[in-house]
């Protein structure tokens, strides 16, 4: 009887313990605190490795800096579910001075960003470096409630778990604030 239920339960354990890999990322890291992909005031390109996607993203403010922010990434690899990366590309800019909302078009999952900083409106544009991968990604999407609620605020978003992705971010713009 002990040998049955041990056949029948040694192939669910092993099927969970292969699984364990597809739903949790771990410890990030963004390597050192000193380490950012910008300096103020100036324009970076940021990409993951091929087959990752972008699962942190950390930003602090600095209003003396121009109102401009420092920003490092965390890459992970993309669930096994997902399959391969079939295509990747820049969607359009989204320009500096004004408000904006952007998916990744193609059902893409962000991969890296893309920033030029313009002093004239103390703002950035972005541009994003998004992939598709061979099985689709689910569409249930919502706009996360980790960021900032103010615009000096500082940020450390991070997917705790596979199958949260990012596909997108939105933005406000304020000319008094800046």
């Amino acid at each position: 009887m002990d040998l049955i239920l041990l056949c029948a339960f040694l192939p669910l354990v092993t099927v969970a313990w292969g699984q364990y890999g597809d739903y949790y990322y771990g410890p990030y890291n963004y390597g050192d605190n000193d380490e950012w992909v910008n300096v103020y005031r100036q324009g970076f390109n940021f990409q993951c490795p091929h087959g990752q996607v972008i699962v942190a993203i950390r930003s602090v403010f600095s209003k003396k800096e121009g109102s401009d922010r420092l920003w490092n990434y965390a890459c992970m690899p993309a669930a096994q579910s997902l399959g391969e990366p079939t295509e990747c590309w820049w969607e359009e800019i989204n320009r500096a001075g004004t408000e904006w909302y952007q998916t990744c078009s193609n059902n893409g999952l962000v991969a890296g960003f893309q920033s030029q900083y313009f002093p004239s409106v103390l703002d950035r544009e972005w541009q994003f470096y998004c992939c598709r991968y061979s099985r689709r990604c689910p569409y249930s999407c919502w706009l996360t409630t980790e960021y900032p609620g103010h615009y000096g605020e500082d940020m450390d978003m991070m997917m705790y778990t596979y199958d949260y992705y990012i596909r997108g971010a939105t933005t406000t713009f304020s000319a008094v604030d800046r």
